[in-house]
């Protein structure tokens, strides 16, 4: 008898602990998800989740409301996505540039550009995929698009420049750059005061556009910040003797001759 009574209250138990916990009603789990918005408004999931309720509810505009933010919270994450794709993208071209793979790391750079047309080492390689194939006119758009991204490199503005300076050639534009590239050189050397080659360069445009004012400012900068580089003095000296200016070239010939006359006295001494 006893084994009997048992039984049954055994199999009750059972019963009580495999029944499933009761659902949330919709209005209940509105107000689970609000909470839970309240403190986290970033979960995504939980924010699409309530404008699918709200819309079960007929309450239209707060459901519109949730759509909108949970698009915008999408596009976001898809932006961030694309922006670390293109970097991957980025760095597979540059091992096939490395590897002497032009085609295929070309490949790369463009579907970089596609997922995020701001990607600063796909804009870079770009210019200097098209500049090494004298497509100066292609060139120029991806060295424009890399100054208006990273304006302070001195590095984009150097290259920018180069690609100006060949599309003044006649033979390969119509275009009228040769000031562009001066300005372009100038804003290197802002960013980069010790931009040796930017300065020669610079140097030699000047002279070439009877700008001799220019180039003798251009070469005593250099000289100022780059006082142990030998041949920022001899540039200055010859462009000293170019002008006629014969004074100061003797001055800079001497100032040579006594900074660079030490160092052996110097390294002995230590």
């Amino acid at each position: 008898m006893d084994e009997q009574q048992t039984t049954p209250q055994a199999d009750a138990g059972a019963a009580a602990v495999d029944q499933p916990e009761p659902q949330l009603t919709p209005d209940e789990e509105i107000a689970e998800i609000e909470k839970l918005l309240a403190t986290d408004g970033e979960d995504f999931q939980a924010r699409c989740r309530l404008g699918e309720l709200y819309f079960s509810k007929g309450r239209l505009d707060d459901a519109l409301a949730e759509v909108k933010k949970s698009i915008e919270m999408a596009e976001g994450l898809r932006q961030e996505m694309n922006r670390s794709l293109a970097m991957y993208y980025s760095n597979f071209g540059t091992i096939y540039a490395t590897k002497g793979m032009a085609e295929e790391a070309e490949t790369q750079f463009k579907r970089a550009l596609e997922l995020h047309a701001d990607d600063v080492l796909a804009l870079f390689n770009m210019g200097r995929v098209h500049s090494d194939k004298r497509q100066f006119r292609e060139s120029q758009k991806y060295y424009e698009r890399l100054v208006e991204v990273t304006p302070d490199d001195p590095i984009a503005w150097y290259n920018l420049a180069g690609v100006y300076v060949e599309l003044d050639n006649p033979e390969v534009s119509d275009y009228n750059t040769m000031d562009m590239a001066m300005q372009c050189y100038l804003r290197t050397l802002e960013l980069d005061p010790k931009h040796l080659e930017a300065s020669f360069k610079l140097m030699e445009i000047a002279f070439n556009h009877k700008k001799s004012d220019l180039a003798i400012q251009v070469l005593e900068d250099a000289v100022e910040h780059n006082p142990d580089e030998p041949l920022a003095y001899y540039n200055l000296i010859s462009a000293y003797d170019k002008c006629k200016m014969f004074e100061q070239a003797e001055q800079t010939r001497q100032r040579l001759k006594d900074r660079f006359a030490k160092r052996p006295k110097e390294s002995g001494t230590a």
